[in-house]
């Protein structure tokens, strides 16, 4: 079966059909660095992720290209509140967007531009606009550079507007603008603000306008024409509708289709910087395993509204956990290697047909979980089904993989399922307890052993033995004794 996709231009589902045979150009919008990330934020990064798994996994070579946006009105504001250089503020929040791409098992973009390491190309640009007469400088000296909606008549053909119905631009002052739809392609500096904050061009000093940058960053990477570009919805207009007016208008064809995946809401209300940082990814991952966070983000579908509560993100860990616990208990079983690459297997076709589908993520998953339901009936069977067990739990962790979510993946199976610190502590000392606990038994003093478990009980860790050693658990998260 052949990967379809919604493309938001079109409105339709379509055949993707790659540009250049066996590879995928594929840009989505990173994060303007003002904050750092919540859960709205990473859960574009992690659809992202999961759809470039599945394409490499197809077999294509990807060029994954995600933006950081290290200047911006919002950026100078926050280091003016800070009182602190507006590149600090970004530099610092860049870095705790990378930890959430780590905590949450997303592969590193092959490439990550920074908008302000691109100014050459983003002058250039904007220089064809102007020759070409679909961008002009504004008349009252200020330095700003404007795109001029009117002059391109297939404005509007992204989010399906017309350009009367459309709400004014609001990221320069207006009183330079032909009209107030009119976007800023150059902010020339203005008093009061950060001289490091500037950069030469034609027009004066200045820094480039927003829309601006990811045309220009895109194309540096992936050439005039690529395969996909993707971002949240809420992208699409007015930022990503002036993308394409951009490039189209200074020739280059862009992107051949559009993916945009739907908001994580809290409250009925779209998640923003104001929600609190209870929602960042840093705090979230304090009270959830980052594994668990992950499968959360994962199992909707990618175009569905995700309305957040703690308690959907529980439910969501608990089934994640019951899947763990299968791959844990059948590797023990069968004595089955956890490199992956040795162990062979393949998804299900049900699997692959979902996937191929749109990108569906629910139905892949239910193909995860029936499969679980015949491997766990395999291992009560015993040795009898030692072999069907080995099939199943190597097609299980085969698409786990595909979703970012095999167990003994390096990101998953350090210490302390995930690698936070405080995990790793924990595990440092229930591994000693455990060690005196099989001493005692190996004593025959089984007052101390059953002590011990109840010690670790009564600090909500559970303690099962098993034929491979005792494995123990918080909150259900499976750990092998090592």
């Amino acid at each position: 079966m052949t990967l379809r996709l919604y493309d938001s231009a079109t409105t339709q589902t379509r055949d993707f059909v790659p540009l250049v045979e066996g590879r995928v150009g594929l840009y989505h919008c990173g994060l303007t660095v003002q904050g750092p990330p919540h859960l709205g934020h990473i859960r574009k990064e992690v659809v992202f992720d999961v759809l470039r798994r599945w394409l490499v996994h197809e077999g294509y070579e990807v060029t994954l290209v995600a933006n950081v946006t290290d200047i911006e009105d919002k950026i100078l504001a926050k280091g003016a509140e800070q009182d602190r250089p507006w590149w600090a503020v970004a530099y610092e929040n860049e870095r705790a967007l990378h930890a959430a791409y780590d905590v949450l098992g997303c592969l590193p973009p092959t490439y990550e531009p920074r908008a302000t390491g691109h100014i050459p190309e983003i002058v250039e640009l904007v220089e064809t606009l102007i020759d070409r007469g679909h961008a002009y400088v504004a008349p009252d000296g200020s330095g700003d550079v404007y795109f001029d909606v009117r002059s391109w008549p297939d404005y509007g053909e992204l989010s399906r507007q017309r350009i009367d119905d459309m709400r004014d631009a609001e990221d320069a002052d207006p009183r330079g603008k032909r009209d107030p739809r009119d976007f800023a392609l150059w902010k020339g500096h203005k008093e009061g603000e950060p001289e490091t904050a500037s950069w030469p061009s034609p027009w004066g000093r200045g820094r480039p306008g927003w829309h601006i940058e990811c045309s220009a960053m895109a194309t540096k990477y992936l050439g005039p024409e690529f395969d996909i570009h993707g971002g949240g919805i809420d992208l699409r207009f007015p930022h990503h509708e002036n993308e394409l007016a951009q490039a189209r208008a200074a020739g280059m064809p862009f992107a051949r289709s559009w993916v945009h995946n739907q908001l994580l809401r809290i409250g009925g209300e779209k998640m923003s910087k104001s929600v609190g940082n209870s929602l960042l990814v840093s705090e979230v991952v304090k009270r959830f395993r980052p594994v668990d966070v992950r499968y959360y983000l994962v199992a909707a579908h990618y175009r569905s509204v995700m309305d957040y509560s703690e308690e959907a993100l529980t439910d969501a860990a608990t089934t994640y956990q019951r899947i763990e616990g299968f791959v844990r208990r059948a590797t023990e079983a069968t004595g089955a290697t956890t490199d992956l690459a040795e162990l062979g297997g393949a998804v299900t076709p049900g699997f692959a047909a979902a996937l191929d589908d749109d990108l569906g993520v629910p139905t892949a998953l239910a193909q995860v979980q029936e499969l679980v339901r015949e491997g766990n009936k395999q291992l009560a069977a015993g040795e009898e089904q030692k072999y069907a067990l080995v099939s199943t739990l190597s097609a299980v962790r085969r698409m786990l993989d595909v979703l970012g979510l095999d167990p003994y993946a390096p990101q998953w199976a350090g210490a302390g399922e995930g690698g936070s610190a405080e995990r790793t502590a924990l595990g440092t000392l229930v591994d000693a307890l455990l060690e005196q606990r099989a001493q005692a038994r190996a004593d025959k003093d089984f007052a101390t052993a059953d002590r011990v478990r109840d010690q670790l009980k009564a600090a909500g860790v559970e303690v099962e033995d098993t034929p491979a050693g005792p494995r123990w658990s918080v909150g259900g998260a499976d750990r092998q004794e090592s």
